[in-house]
Parts: structure tokens; sequence; C-alpha cells
């Protein structure tokens, strides 16, 4: 997960329940937030609007309206500076430039902790439970044994988002155009196609088992947005009364108990001769030690790998989705592109590493519509001086603005302008991997970047490529107001497609 996508609490259900809750609180712990809070600790560095306690909370709404315009508007004002935002009951400390984003990247983590940063973002603590993050081996899975299975993995991949697109987008049998909202429906998509991996068939297609990993998703989202604008003397008690998380928990132990039971019987009885199966949730049975091979551990690991796959993937989809809808002239030559690869390499591993416009066209509207615009935060586990002089104290919050390097004029061409085929034919001039969408850099951040940069982005890769090859393969596509791309949304540091646009399909005469 590579940014804030606090938005979601805007659209759960249960948050005008939150209201009074945070409205009562909120005012009554200002001064004290102030007090023991960071405002005076970072009173030396500058920020857009306010450094007092209620006025800088007239900031905070600023920038949850629009993260990205409050955060540039501060950097022109204060060029080539470090900055603070407002964040909820805290500040956030934001980097501009390669030589602070390498220097956040090399930080030691008993500096600058990434592990403590994440603990931040989702309240692990609350959300997950308190021994979770001291035991990270599902990440470990998606950075080895995923990554290494992707060869085998890809077929089954393509063959789940062929399923999905035939029963969600438009069947085989159905020629003429048909509109769709465009996440609702892909997110549908992503979580299939991801599950097909995570936990195999039949249950990625279990349609219960699907919408709970969708709610789980938005539940967790909520939750730790939620509980960043409580108190942290509060939220102990704000997770027990509001937290709908234990319950989904328990739904999902209902769906993983019997596959898990049963494969743990076969293995028993088989001996050595068990061929396991090869998705993640083997991987995880096999690597869970102690307390965490309980049927309840493997489930909740499970759907946070499930939490970080979706929102993610699905998003990044849409936003190439809507280039692609509102820029037909692109849809030929990455046609052209996959039936050439495909008839030679059929829909394989290696096929999808030759096709370098896919893989372009997906890029370039990462750089132009990144999932959020702060990345590559840290957390300060002690009081920590930057390069340039500027002090932060413990317990600060700390990210990259991945703008300034995604927009650089002298790294690229026309910054401003969506360029489709800009890093295929980067990749012609010079040494072709670094142009790849997985190769992770100081002037591309949207997965992070150096030994913390996100371990599922080759498996991500991967799902999104399938999924616009098969695209412009088997469609014609346009938006339903014909081309326009549609605005998106930007919520504090998050950066949404448009929840209610749609795209109209129809299956591509062949």
């Amino acid at each position: 997960m590579v940014a804030t996508l606090d938005w979601l609490l805007l659209t759960h259900e249960g948050f005008s329940n939150h209201l009074f809750f945070l409205t009562a609180i909120m005012f009554g712990v200002v001064l004290l937030v102030h007090y023991f809070g960071e405002t005076r600790k970072l009173k030396h560095i500058p920020t857009l609007g306010f450094d007092w306690p209620i006025l800088s909370y007239l900031d905070t709404f600023r920038y949850l309206s629009n993260g990205k315009t409050y955060v540039d508007e501060t950097v022109a004002k204060f060029p080539n500076q470090i900055i603070k935002v407002p964040d909820f009951l805290h500040w956030k400390v934001v980097l501009s430039g390669s030589d602070a984003i390498e220097e956040l990247r090399s930080a030691p983590e008993d500096g600058l902790s990434f592990s403590d940063a994440q603990d931040e973002f989702l309240q692990t603590v609350y959300t997950l439970g308190p021994g979770f993050s001291q035991a990270p081996h599902h990440v470990s899975i998606v950075r080895s044994q995923l990554t290494r299975a992707l060869t085998k993995l890809v077929p089954e991949v393509h063959n789940e988002v062929v399923s999905a697109f035939d029963e969600l987008v438009i069947s085989p049998n159905d020629h003429g155009w048909k509109s769709f909202t465009a996440l609702d429906t892909m997110t549908e998509v992503v979580c299939r196609a991801s599950n097909r991996i995570f936990v195999g068939l039949p249950l990625c297609r279990n349609p219960d088992y699907l919408k709970l990993s969708v709610q789980f998703t938005t539940e967790l989202l909520t939750m730790t947005t939620f509980l960043r604008l409580v108190p942290p003397f509060l939220r102990p008690v704000a997770n027990r009364l509001f937290s709908r998380l234990p319950g989904l928990f328990q739904q999902g132990v209902k769906h993983l108990k019997p596959i898990i039971d049963a494969r743990r019987e076969e293995q028993e009885w088989v001996g050595d001769g068990y061929e396991k199966p090869l998705d993640f949730l083997s991987w995880l049975m096999d690597e869970a030690k102690d307390e965490e091979q309980t049927i309840e551990s493997l489930t909740k690991r499970v759907l946070v790998v499930n939490f970080a796959a979706i929102h993610s993937s699905s998003n990044s989809f849409v936003h190439a989705l809507f280039y692609l809808a509102a820029l037909p002239e692109y849809i030929a030559p990455l046609r052209a592109e996959v039936e050439e690869v495909t008839e030679r390499e059929g829909w394989s591993k290696e096929g999808l590493d030759k096709m370098h416009k896919v893989d372009s066209f997906i890029k370039e509207s990462q750089r132009m519509n990144p999932i959020g615009n702060l990345l590559m935060g840290r957390v300060a586990r002690k009081d920590y001086t930057f390069a340039d002089g500027t002090f932060i104290p413990q317990g600060t919050t700390v990210c990259v603005n991945c703008t300034p390097a995604h927009n650089d004029p002298e790294k690229y061409n026309n910054p401003d302008q969506f360029d489709g085929f800009r890093f295929a034919k980067m990749r012609l001039l010079q040494d072709g991997r670094k142009y790849d969408m997985v190769t992770t850099s100081p002037e591309f951040l949207l997965f992070g970047h150096g030994r913390h940069a996100c371990p599922g982005r080759f498996f991500a890769a991967c799902e999104l490529k399938i999924m616009l090859a098969h695209t412009v393969l088997n469609y014609d596509v346009k938006m339903e107001d014909e081309g326009v791309r549609p605005p998106d949304l930007w919520f504090a540091s998050a950066c949404i497609p448009n929840r209610k646009a749609k795209v109209m399909f129809r299956r591509h005469a062949k």
C-alpha cells in the first residue's frame, strides 16, 4: 500500500454515526494535543497556513479537500525547503528533490522507520492486533515465493481475467455497446484475479468471499482513517465501539477454515507425496509458526494481502482505462503489440515482459495519476537532523512529495502531457529495463524506492498488463462522455479515479 486512501471514510455508510463522537472530542482535546504535540516542536518548519492551535485545523480541512493542491502551493511558497502540512491530529513533514529522496531511502530503520509508518497508517495495534506487525512473514512471501512463481502463475491470472470479463463486462456472444461504472466493475475483476493466486479455485469465484474481500478493504481504510482522527488515548475505546473488522475476520474464517482443514488433512494422509497448491495460502501455511498457524491468524493475513492488492491495483487500472477510453487512438497500436507478442509467446510471463507499449501506457498513467502524492512514509524513532540541517523530533511523520519528481522537465519532455508510449520510446534510446514499470528510481516513486519498495509490484504489474492487454485485444472502449477523461478526486494525499464515471465496452470484431 503506497498512499493514503482516506476518501473511503467519506463514502462509508457508518461515517455519519461517527460525526457526533468526532465533533465532541476534537475541540475538547485540541489544546492538549497542541501542548503535548508536534506544533511547538516543528515551529521552525514552514507551512502554508497557521501554526497556532485551532487555526491550524482550518488548514487541515483545506488539505483534506485537495492535498495535492495544498502541497503544491506550500512548495511554491517555500521552494527548495522542507515543509510541513496539517494532517488530522499531527503534522506531516514533506521532502522534495532527489537528494532528499536518497537520504530518506538510505536512512536506517532505527532512525526513520518504515514499519512504524505502516503501523501508524494502518493503526495496526487496533485494527489488526498488537502482534501483527511483529511477524510480517506475509510480506516476505509476497517478495519471494510469489515473485519467483510468476512464470507459472501468469496463465492462471490470465484465465481468471478472461472469465471475469466474460461474466462482469460482456459475454462472448454479446456484440453491442454496454456501459459500466468503471471503478466498481474493475475492482471486482482485480479481486477475482488476485484471489486466483491468493486462495485459488473455487473460492476466488465465490460471490460472498469476493464481497467480503472488498468490504474488508473498505472497512480497514475507514477505521484507519477514523482512528487517526481520534486522540491516541481514546483510540482503544473508539475501536471497540465502531470497528466492524472483528466480524469480517470471522466471516473470513468461515470461508477459509474448510479449505485449510482439508489441505492439512490431505497432507497428513498423503505424506511426502502431497502436491501443494501453488498459491499464497499454501506458502502462508508453510511459513506460519506457533500461534500464527491458527486459522484466525492465517485468515487475517490473507485478508490483509487482499487489502494491499485490491485498492492499489483497481485504482491504477481505472486511471489507465480512463486514458484509453478518452484517447482511442492508442487502442490500435496497443492491440497490434499484444497480437504480435501473444502469437509468439502466448499468455506467459515472457510475453508480458515484451509488451513494452502496454507497460509504458500503464506507467505513464501512474506518473500522471499516482494513487497518492505523498509517498515513502517514515516515522522518526529518535530525534533526527537532515543533511540540510532541518531537525525533526522523535515521532514525526516524514514523506516524499512525488509531484516534482514525476513532473521534472529535465527527465520528462512535456511532463504535463500524457504520452502513453513515453517510456517505450525512452527504452529504445537507453537501457531498456530502467524504464519498466516495476523499476523504482528517484524519478518514479509510485512503488516507493529502495529496500522498502512495494514487494508486490511484480505481481501487480503482471496483473495490470494482463488486464490492459486483454481489454485492447478483445474490446473497443470509449467514455460515455466521448473524448473526455473524467476528473479525479483528491482527498488528503489520495488520488482517486472518478467513482461514478462510466466506460463503454463493445466486443472487437476480429
